[in-house]
């Protein structure tokens, strides 16, 4: 009889434990997709400044760029499993658990991801209570690699306000271009966005997005600074990367 009550008393404990794996399981298995995410929140779209763009150095790297305005919290990056995917199915999209790191001391953020594949991103935050989603990226580091120059005109027209002019590279179906001017720490002065390809510091005359928060300050002559462009396709893909340090002549 007692040892019946033993074997009852273990079977007992081995089925509360079998119990418990089965729900630490069910804990692990938590849905990743977008569309989870999607379906328990208020949501935003097409308010997520965002686009990514191939690596100078390793060509199985992609790095998608996000702008998060003051107050923004959790930037969180989703993909598909791969390019064929429906770009608008929230379904499709699943949470690769990566940290942002900074870009421009902060001012932008970064997602650095190595895979072979190309595939739909969104960028994600939230922002006073609402969910906020990016477009579709399309990466096309295979496809189209991203092209690194420095190959952009300045010109000091008036003595604090270059000039930039530049061209199109290998690839022309850039839809905007977004241009940074930095100062030699890296910290981002102005941040504009224009159709057409030359811009001048600060002048707002063809600017159609402006990310600067604060009126930037006049250039100083014999400094240097830096001048950072990216040529965007209508998919949010970065076609064209330039960077070039410059300074002001007197």
């Amino acid at each position: 009889m007692q040892m019946a009550r033993s074997k009852y008393i273990i079977t007992l404990i081995i089925g509360c434990l079998v119990c418990s794996c089965n729900q630490d399981d069910e804990t692990v298995a938590l849905d990743t997709s977008l569309a989870a995410l999607v379906a328990a929140n208020t949501i935003e779209i097409d308010n997520v400044i965002a686009c990514a763009s191939g690596s100078a150095n390793d060509q199985n790297t992609i790095i998608a760029y996000v702008y998060p305005r003051p107050g923004t919290t959790d930037i969180r990056y989703y993909e598909t499993s791969d390019s064929n995917a429906d770009k608008n199915d929230y379904t499709e999209y699943q949470r690769i658990a990566i940290e942002p790191t900074d870009f421009f001391n902060g001012y932008l953020k970064k997602f650095n991801r190595t895979t072979t594949d190309e595939k739909w991103v969104i960028i994600t935050f939230f922002e006073d209570g609402k969910l906020q989603l990016s477009n579709p990226i399309r990466l096309k580091h295979k496809s189209k690699p991203t092209e690194f120059t420095d190959a952009v005109t300045v010109t000091n027209s008036m003595t604090t306000m270059p000039f930039f002019m530049w061209e199109n590279g290998i690839f022309t179906d850039n839809a905007i271009y977004f241009q940074i001017v930095s100062d030699a720490s890296e910290e981002l002065l102005s941040g504009t966005y224009t159709f057409e390809k030359e811009f001048q510091y600060y002048i707002l005359d063809n600017v159609v997005l402006n990310i600067t928060r604060e009126t930037p300050p006049a250039l100083d002559t014999n400094v240097p600074y830096n001048f950072t462009l990216m040529g965007v396709s209508e998919d949010n893909w970065v076609n064209l990367f330039i960077e070039k340090q410059f300074s002001l002549v007197p």
